[in-house]
């Protein structure tokens, strides 16, 4: 493949290039039916379940990147999610502990993310999809499930509320310009670009896996 240079910067790249992944990730049954409050407290639980190990990898490595000057221009603790999904799982599960995990879709995903730690520009790709998507789908998705469930305030939905981010629009602004400042060729941004996709395509994998079980989650 053939890389230009381009003038566009990095972050409409990797959101331009990626429309089409994205919008089959999110166009899932599963996805959609989360949306139009038809998922029960079951489901919801499962779907919070399968996402720790992936805030768990992406934390685990994000810390031992934290210094790196291409994965460290865009890692930043206090938006991490991990202690947020804990708590989230303690509400919806009455305190009975994270349900158990066996998932291929998971499995591939954090493996994708742990192999990322080799190379920084891939693991921002990672970064970016999943944290910039939840400080701004995500947040549609707290004030739906706040909403279908008539939740207390604040109650579990830790994972979408963001301390630390008072305004989400200009630390998404910051965010997408510290993206356009990284240091990396035409070739290299093409690669982020690309392993956007991959995410893309392994979220839309894990949501398959949840679809398949939408008869049992049914509202």
């Amino acid at each position: 493949m053939t890389v230009l240079p381009t003038e566009t910067g990095l972050s409409v790249q990797m959101r331009d290039g990626s429309q089409a992944e994205h919008k089959d990730a999110e166009g899932s049954s599963f996805m959609s039916c989360l949306l139009d409050g038809q998922v029960n407290e079951t489901g919801y639980t499962e779907y919070l379940a399968m996402l720790r190990p992936i805030y768990a990898a992406l934390e685990s490595v994000g810390a031992r990147l934290a210094d790196d000057p291409i994965a460290g221009a865009v890692i930043d603790p206090a938006i991490n999610r991990l202690d947020a999904i804990d708590r989230d799982l303690a509400y919806w599960s009455g305190g009975a502990g994270v349900p158990p995990v066996q998932s291929a879709a998971v499995d591939r995903y954090v493996a994708r993310i742990e192999a990322s730690a080799a190379d920084p520009a891939l693991f921002v790709a990672h970064h970016y999809t999943r944290y910039l998507g939840d400080l701004s789908g995500g947040q549609a998705i707290g004030r739906i499930l706040a909403r279908t469930f008539e939740l207390p305030e604040g109650q579990g939905i830790a994972f979408y509320q963001f301390d630390a981010v008072p305004k989400p629009k200009p630390y998404k602004d910051a965010y997408r310009a510290r993206l356009d400042s990284l240091p990396l060729t035409p070739r290299d941004q093409q690669r982020v670009v690309d392993e956007v996709k991959v995410v893309f395509g392994l979220n839309g994998a894990l949501f398959e896996e949840l679809s398949t079980q939408l008869p049992r989650f049914a509202r």
